[in-house]
C-alpha cells in the first residue's frame, strides 16, 4: 500500500486538492496506475485500492503548481516528483511531503 499526504508549510495548514499520480516503472517505461486528489487532512489513502504493488520503483507526481495558483501564489516548483523503490510485495510505504511556493521536503512516514 502507498499513501501520502501533504503539508502546506507557508499556509500551515493541511494541503487540500492537490492532484497527485502514482506511477509504475516496466520494461524501462514510466506507466500510470492511479491518481487522485489529497481530502481536507492534506492525505490521499486509496491511490493503490485496485492496483496490484510488487516490489519495483514508483513514483508520486505532485501538482504543486495548479494548487499554488489556486491559493494566489506563483510555485518556483510547479510540480514534485518522489521516485522511490518498494522492497517487498505488500509494504506499506507512506511518503508524506511539505510543500510551499519556493521549497519542498519529503521523508518516508510511518
Amino acid at each position: 500500500m502507498i499513501t501520502t499526504h501533504v503539508l502546506d508549510s507557508a499556509r500551515g495548514e493541511p494541503a487540500r486538492g492537490i492532484v497527485v499520480v502514482l506511477e509504475a516503472r516496466r520494461h524501462g517505461d514510466w506507466v500510470r496506475l492511479s491518481s487522485g486528489a489529497t481530502d481536507d487532512r492534506g492525505r490521499l489513502n486509496g491511490l493503490t485500492d485496485n492496483v496490484s504493488i510488487e516490489p519495483g520503483r514508483y513514483r508520486l507526481i505532485f501538482d504543486t503548481g495548479a494548487y499554488q495558483r489556486e491559493h494566489g501564489a506563483t510555485s518556483f516548483y510547479p510540480e514534485v516528483q518522489i521516485t522511490f523503490d518498494l522492497q517487498a510485495a505488500g509494504e506499506h510505504v507512506h511518503v508524506p511531503l511539505v510543500v510551499s511556493p519556493y521549497g519542498y521536503s519529503t521523508y518516508r512516514g510511518t
